[in-house]
């Protein structure tokens, strides 16, 4: 992936080195591409009960703790070079689409964190995986999550970590849009399975979003190198609920799907990114994900 020497976001807060929150209970709601990853490992490699983990997206409220950012220097200066500029990618990118369709968009701050920090959500910890918070609009992110990406799934390419960020600010696009709240009102009058269900078309539009960021921005910046798709499919195909559960249970239950199965997130991540139009991206219209 071509990045080098782009336009770097000045949204990103750097609270690595600062501590982590206490312990309460979370409010409001995250959404994360890495939770149902360590929700269904995290026993065993993290040393966190698969509950706990999922508790952290479903419980309390706390308030959001905001902090200076900080400098970093030595071989992590890098990994933060690159994030801030794959957010300015997203900036640029849904800037000019929110333009063509008459609106301004609004870009939500990046923090990078290590093992916890308060959200405008509750406690974010590690083990969740990268996720957004609608409630303070921050995208969040331990960048010790591309060390799992390198081990677990053995993908350390940078399209690959980059769809990680567009995913995740496709929420953020979601929310600006309303389909997060009106997604929240639904759920209340359903039972699990039926909000799972409802979940895995969050999901997978956040996935089409983040293929539309990946075809705009390569029309515009060309960042695009030989197997960088692949990447990021293979990435898409290794989290993808069934083949999770899968390795960890070795039972699939496709019930308890929050995020989709590896063939329909690699699907709509393709439909996004071969079309790079984000009328294209309508799960909740689509009679067959």
């Amino acid at each position: 992936m071509r990045w080098e020497g782009d336009r770097e976001s000045s949204n990103v807060e750097d609270l690595r080195g600062q501590g982590g929150g206490g312990g309460f209970g979370f409010g409001g709601r995250s959404v994360g591409i890495g939770t149902i990853v360590i929700a269904l490992i995290g026993s065993w490699f993290f040393g966190v009960s698969p509950g706990t983990i999922l508790n952290l997206l479903t419980g309390g409220g706390a308030p959001t703790v905001q902090q200076a950012p900080q400098q970093r220097t030595g071989p992590e200066d890098e990994q933060t070079r690159f994030v801030r500029t794959v957010l300015a990618y997203t900036e640029d990118t849904w800037t000019e689409i929110f333009r063509e369709h008459g609106g301004t968009y609004k870009p939500p701050t990046l923090t990078i964190f290590e093992n916890a920090t308060r959200t405008g959500c509750g406690l974010g910890r590690t083990a969740a995986g990268p996720f957004y918070c609608p409630a303070d609009q921050h995208v969040y992110i331990d960048l010790a999550f591309y060390n799992l990406m390198r081990q677990r799934f053995h993908e350390s390419g940078e399209f690959a970590q980059a769809y990680v960020i567009a995913h995740e600010v496709g929420h953020h696009v979601q929310n600006l849009m309303g389909i997060m709240d009106k997604v929240d009102r639904k759920r209340q009058a359903m039972d699990e399975a039926q909000a799972n269900a409802l979940s895995v078309r969050v999901e997978l539009q956040a996935d089409c979003f983040a293929g539309v960021w990946g075809n705009r921005t390569n029309q515009a910046k060309n960042i695009l190198e030989q197997g960088d798709v692949d990447s990021a499919l293979h990435a898409a195909t290794a989290i993808g609920d069934d083949t999770l559960q899968r390795q960890s249970q070795g039972v699939v239950v496709p019930d308890s799907f929050t995020h989709g199965t590896s063939a329909q997130r690699v699907r709509w991540f393709k439909r996004g990114i071969d079309s790079g139009d984000v009328r294209q991206c309508d799960t909740f219209g689509a009679s067959q994900l």
